[in-house]
């Protein structure tokens, strides 16, 4: 079908939404780092964005992927998208930001037990910090100085902490504790909340413009009418 205008109509534009597993904001059912169908992908960005494309009413499929892969799909193919993205300086040329879903915390903890004090950020240079490879906040810190371990898999630094192979975790304040219980740690210690940053669905910057404000006008309705807080409430309680 073609509009008057000469363009197709935005049911033939299907978008592809990637996601990683990155619990609770999003994640597979399953644990697994893959999953192919949308009934199998949950978490509090989820949620929001499912019920933006239902509210959208566009053609969309949905694939949870590694973070670079889909991150790579978004930022070259037309129509294609990945969420729940920082919106940095770097990637701010490639995407097009409907948001934002939800917000990120980033905060650094340590084991059970420690001691450790930090008055500001600058008096963590002295600790070795553990963090996720490619991840924004461990970015800031390594662009910074500061002595920072990353791992391609998240969910292991909680047991570095445990172990004193870190002394440190950078991660977000809702992330964090819930990958760190999925390893069987809890009470871990929360030293400092040193920056906060939203996080979007980023849409390929050579998408449909009609889809795209399609997309950002029905969040914006959402968002005005607290139907996106409202679906951050069970995940923050």
């Amino acid at each position: 079908m073609v509009t008057a205008s000469g363009h197709q109509a935005l049911a033939q534009e299907k978008l592809s939404i990637f996601t990683e597993n990155y619990p609770p904001y999003n994640m597979s059912l399953s644990g697994s780092a893959f999953a192919h169908k949308e009934e199998d992908i949950a978490g509090l960005c989820s949620d929001v964005v499912k019920a933006l494309m239902r509210k959208s009413k566009l053609d969309y499929r949905l694939k949870l992927r590694n973070w670079a892969t889909g991150l790579s799909r978004a930022k070259t193919k037309p129509n294609h998208a990945i969420y729940c993205a920082a919106r940095t300086e770097d990637r701010e040329p490639y995407f097009h930001w409907v948001g934002p879903l939800a917000n990120i915390d980033w905060t650094l903890y340590a084991k059970p037990g420690s001691t450790i004090k930090l008055n500001s950020l600058d008096d963590a240079r002295k600790y070795r910090i553990g963090g996720y490879k490619d991840d924004v906040m461990s970015n800031y810190l390594i662009e910074r100085g500061f002595n920072v371990s990353t791992m391609a898999n998240d969910s292991l630094n909680p047991r570095r902490l445990v172990l004193d192979q870190i002394d440190l975790w950078v991660t977000d304040g809702l992330a964090g504790p819930y990958v760190a219980s999925e390893e069987d740690i809890t009470d871990l210690v929360s030293v400092l909340t040193f920056r906060s940053t939203p996080l979007y669905m980023a849409v390929n910057i050579n998408s449909d413009p009609e889809l795209i404000n399609k997309l950002q006008a029905t969040f914006k309705a959402m968002a005005e009418s607290g139907e996106v807080e409202a679906m951050s409430k069970p995940y923050v309680q």
